[in-house]
């Protein structure tokens, strides 16, 4: 059974934050919140967590495509190939925000990831997703938690996130009321930018 757990995106408790991150250390997973809807995410070092989390996806694990949520650009280089500075420039100006870029990935890759060619990268204006990924010391993995409901598609209010994943993760954030739009997602890998999915971010700053 999940804990329920409150923390204040102005100015995340670091006592909170700790317990939250204890809880990815030890291979746990966990519903956070972001700048756009609410992601279930593990450490992304943590093989059994993945493992868990493709369980719930109905996927295998060598076939995610999960992003890493990075508290900023200075974990790029860990996981990232050498990017030029025309990406980086795109990059700078679009993060902390609501974009996901697909970069192409380096051998630094985890274990899990090695066979990737690219990897999805986020960083988040959200203080509890930055708070979280600092405390671990590396990035933890997102994947997004869409509703059954078509209408809906993502669930906003994190009382009723709780209710239905309570018995299948360890901890939800309670960050406040979500957002129902997923971000816009970017793939950088290749010569020319190319929009895989439009979403909250705007592509006027292209």
């Amino acid at each position: 059974m999940a804990e329920l757990i409150r923390i204040y995106e102005e100015n995340p408790n670091p006592k909170e934050v700790a317990k939250v991150v204890e809880v990815l250390r030890k291979g746990g997973l966990i519903i956070y919140p972001t700048d756009t809807v609410y992601g279930l995410g593990c450490d992304i070092t943590n093989s059994r967590a993945l493992e868990k989390i493709a369980r719930i996806k109905g996927i295998k694990l060598a076939k995610a495509n999960w992003s890493f949520i990075c508290a900023d650009l200075s974990n790029l280089s860990d996981y990232v190939r050498q990017i030029d500075t025309g990406t980086f420039k795109i990059l700078k100006r679009a993060l902390p925000g609501p974009y996901t870029f697909i970069l192409p990935g380096n051998n630094n890759l985890p274990k899990d990831f090695k066979k990737k060619k690219t990897v999805g990268i986020r960083v988040p204006n959200n203080n509890i997703a930055k708070a979280l990924v600092e405390g671990l010391g590396n990035p933890i993995v997102s994947t997004s938690i869409r509703d059954e409901d078509e209408v809906l598609e993502y669930t906003t209010d994190p009382e009723l996130i709780f209710e239905k994943w309570q018995n299948l993760v360890d901890m939800v954030i309670d960050g406040g009321y979500g957002d129902n739009v997923a971000s816009t997602v970017i793939d950088l890998s290749e010569s020319e930018p190319f929009v895989v999915r439009e979403g909250k971010g705007s592509l006027d700053i292209f």
